[in-house]
């Protein structure tokens, strides 16, 4: 009986010491390292090399030490990724989907704005964009604003080049040819649509249109280069 139990305690003893040993095996950098961190997905900004030498300072174990979750959470954390899916394959092989942000516009000079209206950091990327103000926390009315604008003067020769919304959320447009439109707070869509019919009438002026105030119910008032102003009914 004694031998079988010594036996069975050696058993014991070999099965802890060769868990422990194969633990160490399957946790050890060296023995089962990531090999390969895989990047997928269509993406022009977003920085590689960057974020895999990220990845690999904030997850320097095994493969099988990686935690996924934290490596989702990191990539996601990026500027430019909008969103993300991260899972290992086996042997040694990290394989990340990107999905980039889109950005529609420019935010109070130093933030992008997504076609949802959330902000994100340019990190130093120059583009071409419509720029967009307002005060903290309008960034979705601003872009809603601009978008109902933009599809409704696009059916012009003429195109948006900036927008301002004012704490009392009052706008403004500035048009790429220079006119600067007040458009108020109230009805900003149809005073921009009587703009839009007036101003076949206003290019027929010799004198360059500067502003057209449109916070009027039927006329609005013109401000030319000359600093003049004329009240025009409409």
């Amino acid at each position: 009986m004694w031998a079988g139990v010594a036996f069975l305690f050696v058993v014991i003893v070999g099965l802890v010491i060769g868990g422990i040993k194969a633990n160490q095996y399957l946790y050890d950098e060296q023995q089962m390292p990531v090999q390969v961190i895989d990047f997928s997905g269509e993406y022009q900004h977003i920085d590689i090399t960057k974020l895999e030498r990220l990845i690999r300072q904030a997850q320097p174990g095994s493969f099988f030490a990686l935690d996924v979750n934290e490596v989702f959470e990191l990539v996601e954390s990026q500027s430019w990724v909008y969103r993300a899916s991260v899972r290992k394959k086996w042997p040694n092989t990290l394989k990340i989907y990107l999905v980039e942000q889109q950005p529609v516009a420019k935010w109070n000079e130093d933030l992008l704005l997504n076609p949802y209206g959330d902000t994100f950091n340019d990190e130093g990327v120059t583009l071409s964009l419509p720029r967009l103000y307002g005060p903290g926390g309008s960034e979705k009315t601003a872009l809603e604003g601009y978008n109902a604008m933009h599809a409704l003067i696009g059916t012009t020769d003429m195109a948006i080049d900036e927008l301002s919304l004012s704490e009392r959320f009052a706008w403004q447009v500035q048009l790429k040819n220079g006119i600067k439109l007040n458009l108020g707070r109230q009805e900003f869509i149809d005073r921009l649509q009587r703009f839009i019919d007036v101003y076949p009438l206003l290019t027929q002026q010799e004198k360059a249109v500067k502003y057209v105030d449109l916070r009027y119910d039927t006329g609005v008032a013109v401000g030319w280069a000359d600093d003049s102003t004329t009240n025009e009914e409409g």
